[in-house]
């Protein structure tokens, strides 16, 4: 199982952490494995606290609700983000980068 699942979201548009993103941790299999809500600095610590074992999963983060709360247009009513998670002794982070137009993401550490 792995260590740890975690994910930043920063907004773009004002350089601030995205606090309110609601993410959904979601199984190879398309089932949600859990959900939660990014606080005040724009982080879940960890979304899957029992670990995973190694497959392919997706984050999917609410992004037009966070806009959408914020009075603003998006191009963008949601960002999955699918990443292989292949070694479950490690921690895995996925960062996002997101604007009204534009995101973007990596495999963090």
């Amino acid at each position: 199982m792995s260590k740890i699942l975690s994910t930043h979201v920063l907004d773009a548009t004002d350089g601030t952490p995205a606090a309110g993103v609601r993410v959904e941790l979601v199984s190879p299999d398309g089932g949600v494995l859990a959900s939660a809500v990014t606080d005040s600095d724009g982080r879940v610590a960890e979304i899957a606290p029992e670990g995973l074992p190694a497959a392919t999963y997706s984050l999917v983060f609410a992004t037009g609700e966070y806009f959408a709360a914020r009075g603003r247009e998006t191009f963008y009513p949601e960002v999955t983000v699918t990443f292989v998670l292949d070694d479950p002794q490690r921690g895995y982070h996925v960062p996002l980068l997101l604007s009204p137009f534009a995101y973007s993401t990596y495999r963090g550490s």
